[in-house]
């Protein structure tokens, strides 16, 4: 009976103590499609914050790995949208390779590059970890999962184009 009650008194004291991890509070909430660019050369994407997806991915074309120097590098293009008419031109891009990630789809799986870029959404700026993919039929040239977005936003499903972007400077915000 006494080691029951030194085990209630020991749950009793753990709840009282803070929790081991600890998370800094949201401070916005977006919709579920946003408006973003690309930091430093400021290329409009299409953003869609994905909860159903861990990770985050960038629609990309003509995806060619190769070496620089003694690291791995990758040249892809976007198609973004340009100028009034919202013509899509293609953008291309040169960026190292952080690692390759498995990544599962619905005929089996594939291996993807995985980079990291600078993203602003309204008027901040996240250095995050992006997959390279092959564009779908949605037309998002960017996607932020769950792994992104824990530290970004909350997002609101019934809401879209909350903010717009207006980064001035190139200076990413911590992810950690």
């Amino acid at each position: 009976m006494k080691r029951f009650g030194n085990v209630m008194l020991g749950v009793a004291l753990s709840l009282l103590l803070p929790p081991l991890s600890y998370s800094a509070p949201l401070n916005q909430t977006l919709g579920w499609e946003e408006q973003g660019t690309l930091v430093p050369d400021m290329t409009p994407v299409k953003v869609q914050l994905d909860t159903g997806a861990e990770n985050s991915t960038l629609a990309a074309e003509n995806i060619v790995p190769f070496d620089k120097g003694d690291e791995k590098w990758v040249r892809f293009v976007l198609q973004v949208p340009k100028g009034i008419t919202g013509a899509l031109v293609n953008v291309p891009f040169e960026q190292k390779i952080v690692r390759t990630e498995k990544a599962k789809g619905v005929i089996g799986s594939n291996h993807r590059q995985v980079v990291k870029m600078s993203l602003c959404l309204g008027n901040q700026i996240y250095q995050e970890e992006f997959g390279l993919k092959s564009p779908g039929k949605k037309g998002y040239n960017v996607s932020l999962g769950r792994s992104s977005l824990q530290h970004i936003a909350l997002v609101d499903a019934s809401r879209t184009n909350t903010v717009k972007p207006s980064c001035s400077e190139p200076a990413a915000k911590p992810t950690s």
